[in-house]
């Protein structure tokens, strides 16, 4: 049985309808993707009663499952939408559009011989295929930067939040094909969960799959496709307060990373404090979190100076995505190193030291996508690094890693322009030596012929 919510097709034929829709999609010019990009941020901004009603009855669905104790509270903030987060949402399709164009860039250009250059320009990866979270300003944003990208995508949203999804899926697409000339079938949304089973066996149609949600999730992904994995994984962040830190600098920080947002990957799910500094660090940062209600749970060393619940070893490891906070005090900064490798997630780590020496050992000990200096962890963000948006933030090492934005949705080929050259010229007893010189220039279709 395959997903056929919404349109009525098949599963099968929506990839297949993406397929088809990549590669045109890919031709369209700079200029008419972002004037698609600014129909949709137009789109939301003119209907907001209607996305809000929809996401009324997600909210609402969603509280009834609170009660039964079926979902987190972190689950239902992360679901609700408001006028304001409406408003933030269709400036980030605004500000995804008035990105450089991330496609048909020259990134290498290198002579062969004379009249034989090779040029390797960014293109998009194609078709692909993405799976979140309960976040409905997520498809907004992947279809953004998916389309801004020259890519076709398949979105399947989490069934909490299907009433908003359905909603903005249909304010997108009337949007950009209705409006535009972006070709149709370009975005497909799948509803179905079995239905994540069947995109993951169209290996031949679909180019890449990107998952958000916890690390066994990721796996399940990795594990039953081979299709390439651009997986994000969970975030269990880290602020390290040195003893060289700025102690009110640190309580804000610290402040910050935990409350100004707490559902989400990047906010700090575990505090380190080195022991110089515990005695006067922790009552200050216990007073502020306790004016957000933050739930401190502690080893023997922190629990000896402010009182809090007992962390478990479990603690450590934990997304909480809520009002909660692990702390532990160390000894050196060699050991907060060694608590960030053994429990991390390589999501977003931070230090707050002046001493400039240790923290270069310390970013430059860290395997973690993004790891700050006097910074909240909740800088790791697409809008924030100014790359416009995010479809997820990776926590593996190759193709993308962090915030993964429009770069991030392209891959490149390699355009060869010569005049009649042969390989024959250059094997053999005589053969003809390559120049092999990089120069800097951009690809241009026959510029050496001038046809």
């Amino acid at each position: 049985m395959t997903d056929t919510t919404t349109t009525g097709k098949s599963t099968e034929a929506k990839v297949e309808e993406a397929e088809a829709a990549a590669l045109r999609i890919a031709g369209l010019s700079d200029e008419a993707r972002a004037e698609a990009l600014h129909s949709v941020a137009d789109a939301i901004d003119a209907n907001h009663d209607e996305i809000l009603a929809a996401n009324e009855k997600d909210v609402s669905e969603a509280e009834e499952l609170l009660e039964a104790g079926e979902y987190t509270q972190a689950l239902v903030d992360r679901l609700e939408l408001s006028e304001s987060k409406l408003e933030s949402i269709s400036e980030m399709v605004r500000s995804v559009a008035g990105q450089d164009d991330p496609l048909g860039k020259t990134q290498a250009a290198r002579k062969l011989d004379e009249g034989l250059e090779l040029y390797r320009c960014s293109v998009p990866i194609g078709v692909v295929g993405t799976i979140f979270e309960s976040r409905p300003d997520a498809l907004v944003q992947i279809a953004a930067l998916c389309l801004r990208s020259g890519n076709a995508v398949i979105l399947k949203g989490g069934s909490e939040a299907s009433h908003s999804n359905r909603v903005l899926y249909e304010l997108i697409r009337e949007a950009t094909v209705e409006e535009s000339d972006v070709p149709d079938g370009w975005a497909q949304l799948i509803e179905a969960r079995a239905d994540v089973d069947t995109v993951l066996g169209m290996d031949e149609a679909i180019d890449l799959v990107m998952p958000r949600g916890s690390s066994e999730f990721v796996s399940y992904i990795q594990d039953n496709t081979s299709i390439p994995v651009l997986g994000h994984t969970e975030g269990v962040c880290h602020v390290y307060v040195d003893e060289a830190a700025d102690l009110e600098m640190a309580t804000d920080i610290s402040y910050d990373a935990k409350v100004q947002y707490p559902a989400v990957c990047n906010a700090v799910e575990t505090l380190l404090v080195h022991e110089a500094v515990a005695e006067e660090f922790l009552p200050k940062i216990a007073e502020r979190y306790a004016e957000a209600d933050v739930e401190m749970r502690g080893d023997e060393a922190s629990r000896e100076i402010v009182a809090m619940e007992t962390a478990t070893d479990e603690d450590w490891g934990t997304e909480y995505g809520d009002l909660v906070v692990a702390v532990r005090v160390v000894d050196s900064l060699a050991a907060a190193v060694e608590h960030v490798t053994t429990y991390g997630s390589k999501h977003t780590d931070a230090i707050v030291t002046d001493d400039s020496d240790r923290a270069g050992q310390f970013m430059r000990s860290l395997d973690s996508a993004s790891v700050f200096h006097n910074a909240s962890t909740r800088f790791a963000d697409g809008y924030r690094y100014g790359l416009g948006a995010e479809v997820g933030i990776s926590t593996g090492k190759t193709h993308a890693r962090g915030p993964v934005g429009l770069d991030g949705l392209t891959t490149y080929q390699y355009y060869l322009e010569g005049d009649g050259q042969l390989v024959g010229t250059y094997a053999g007893a005589d053969a003809k030596p390559f120049v092999h010189e990089d120069f800097d220039g951009e690809w241009n279709p026959g510029r050496l012929s001038g046809r």
